[in-house]
Parts: structure tokens; C-alpha cells; sequence
């Protein structure tokens, strides 16, 4: 059996990728104003409900 290194860096780069934009975003919260923050926490699901309503009409 032969071992392609492709199978090794392809989830390292993704695993990679998550954790880049998790510290992206968690740096971004906690640079944030705290109102900001706050009023982006409570668009949540109303953003939500506007993605699933579009995904919806889409099929």
C-alpha cells in the first residue's frame, strides 16, 4: 500500500484554516465595542432566519 502525503496536508491545512479564523474571530470580539458586540448577538437569528428562508425559496 502506497502512502500519498496528499492525505496528510490537505486536513492539516484545513485544520489549520479553522483555528486561523477562530482566533480571527475571537480576536475581533474582543477588540470590539461592547455594544457592538451586543447588537451583533442579537441580529443572530434574525440572520438566521433570512439565510434559511433564502436556502429554502432556493430549491
Amino acid at each position: 500500500m502506497t502512502f500519498d502525503p496528499m492525505f496528510v496536508v490537505l486536513p492539516v491545512l484545513l485544520v489549520v484554516g479553522i483555528v486561523c479564523a477562530a482566533v480571527v474571530c475571537v480576536v475581533a470580539l474582543c477588540r470590539a465595542d461592547r455594544t457592538d458586540t451586543v447588537a451583533v448577538v442579537r441580529a443572530l437569528p434574525e440572520l438566521t432566519s433570512t439565510f434559511l428562508r433564502y436556502r429554502r425559496r432556493k430549491r
